[in-house]
């Protein structure tokens, strides 16, 4: 539609046909202002819905997420790591229990039913759907001369089901829930992805970055992490046969290497006794945070603590106290007996779990746990048949 103009330049306003063609009419609604075109009316009406929207989320809060939170908090010049065990509350030192088992050390998983106990050396075990079943990277016993393990998948009663030779002498497993895959890398630096429901391989590649021991999974986006010996950290996913990303992380081995919940931060253990933290989002050669220590497992919290075993028998977990990813002792423990294998957060519980030399304890960590769950995403109280 052109504009019109008569014989001495002017131009002519359009006619009302003109203004609005057919069709037009709903589009034009879109564009414009409304009937309320005063500023003060709209700052009232956006006011309203701001009202509206707080006591929605009040009343959501007060039905839904009935408990709160805490941390310890010390008095005075006190030092909450300088807390014990001993010094917690007498209604929860039940939480805080220990047991000596035979046939140590022990790695820490949980079960809702029973697991079968193989007398064999284990390197890794992982749950696949549910506790249903379960695959354990399990010692060849037929030939000794070859390190690592074949993964092999059980049923609850503990009666093999499968073995999966195709992956090799396996040093460490994951599953990843959004493609119901088994990945794991072996003693060669393959990284294998198998379907657990067809029994097809998806993928298979070589990292071509030596021997990785520590592999985990990024909760936030499902990339499977390894960690190199020659301190580098690679992340893959099933559909790529290079890394997505790789980054050189410390000078010597990695140790150990989890993720913060949200999935924006990393935290990697060398054997040169540092622990340093990483921004995912953003690919600097700096890490965020350098602490002094050797750890052997890292673990985040829900509420985004991070525990860290070393060699010897004390178990250290750091928090961040302003919300600026500084994170600083928060509390210590030292085991009485035997060197802790690995430890494990509690979901909703303020427990940590500790597999050791001598079998199995928790400690009470304050403030380590989701207060509230969300019943869609995780029930702690469905039964074993839900």
């Amino acid at each position: 539609m052109g504009v019109k103009q008569d014989g001495d330049g002017t131009i002519l306003p359009p006619t009302e046909l003109e203004k609005i063609p057919d069709g037009l009419d709903v589009i034009v609604k879109k564009f414009l202002r409304g009937s309320e075109t005063n500023l003060e009316g709209q700052l009232a009406i956006r006011e309203e819905l701001y009202g509206k929207s707080a006591q929605a989320a009040a009343k959501a809060e007060k039905w839904l997420l009935p408990s709160k939170g805490g941390y310890l908090e010390a008095e005075g010049m006190e030092k909450t790591w300088r807390i014990k065990q001993e010094s917690i509350a007498l209604k929860s030192r039940s939480m805080h229990v220990g047991f000596h088992i035979k046939w140590s050390p022990y790695g820490s998983l949980r079960t809702q039913g029973p697991m079968a106990i193989v007398r064999e050396t284990v390197c890794d075990v992982v749950f696949l759907h549910n506790e249903s079943f379960f695959a354990a990277a399990q010692k060849n016993m037929a030939n000794i001369l070859i390190p690592g393990s074949y993964p092999y998948t059980y049923n609850p009663d503990g009666t093999e089901l499968h073995c999966l030779k195709e992956h090799g002498a396996v040093l460490r497993l994951q599953f990843l829930k959004t493609t119901s895959s088994l990945a794991s890398i072996n003693n060669f630096g393959q990284l294998h992805y198998q379907d657990v429901t067809m029994g097809e391989m998806v993928g298979s590649y070589r990292t071509g970055l030596g021997r990785a021991d520590v592999m985990q999974v990024d909760p936030y986006d499902r990339v499977v992490a390894l960690g190199h010996s020659l301190g580098t950290v690679s992340m893959w996913k099933p559909t790529s046969s290079a890394p997505l990303l790789k980054r050189p992380c410390h000078r010597s081995p990695i140790s150990a290497m989890t993720f913060h919940p949200n999935g924006h931060l990393m935290a990697t253990a060398g054997k040169e006794n540092k622990i340093k933290l990483w921004d995912l989002r953003k690919l600097e050669d700096e890490a965020l945070q350098t602490l002094p220590g050797q750890a052997k497992t890292l673990e985040f919290s829900q509420k985004g603590l991070l525990a860290c075993l070393g060699c010897g028998s004390s178990v250290q977990i750091l928090r961040d106290l302003h919300g600026t990813q500084n994170y600083k002792t928060y509390m210590n423990h030292r085991m009485v007996k035997g060197y802790q294998i690995e430890n494990f957060f509690r979901p909703y519980e303020d427990v940590v779990d500790i597999g050791h030399s001598m079998g199995w304890s928790s400690i009470l960590i304050p403030g380590c746990g989701e207060p509230n769950f969300d019943s869609w995403v995780a029930n702690p109280y469905e039964p074993s048949n839900g």
